[in-house]
């Protein structure tokens, strides 16, 4: 997948405040990215990989399965917050539908921190709209276990 994804800041939690806004993620859709991540994620409903069969259902398009916006959305925040956090929860809604051809830009801000635990609202939004909305929670290991705590 190509994204303008930022590097992989390997921030400690020490170096982390309440309000801070995370770098955009720009994610393009290709069809070959909701394809293959709804097979890969073993879902095989038509409506992720079959055009005609989306059609048939009422949808413009094959569209993205939410596994795939549940791994985006953990994936945005462990890239800015580094490889020794632990994803301790995902929980996002979704909106509109991410179709082929279309970019979803994701945005976050840092709306808690508290006992090594991190917690990040975000938003992925398209051009119908928000695809995914909510939060993820990352946890930094104690002092002896990794970076500072």
């Amino acid at each position: 997948m190509t994204a303008t994804a930022p590097a992989s800041t390997a921030r400690g939690y020490a170096d982390i405040s309440v309000g801070e806004v995370l770098p955009e993620l720009a994610i393009p859709l290709t069809r070959t990215l909701i394809v293959a991540t709804a097979l890969a994620t073993r879902d095989f409903q038509d409506v992720h990989h079959d055009p005609d069969l989306a059609r048939e259902r009422g949808s413009k398009d094959v569209f993205m399965n939410i596994l795939t916006s549940n791994g985006l959305a953990g994936r945005f925040v462990t890239d800015w917050a580094g490889p020794s956090v632990t994803v301790r929860r995902v929980r996002i809604r979704l909106g509109a539908p991410n179709y082929p051809g279309d970019t979803m830009t994701m945005t976050g801000e840092v709306v808690s921190k508290k006992d090594g635990l991190v917690e990040v609202k975000i938003v992925g939004a398209n051009s119908l709209g928000n695809h995914l909305s909510g939060t993820v929670t990352v946890a930094y290991p104690t002092v002896g276990e990794g970076k500072d705590a």
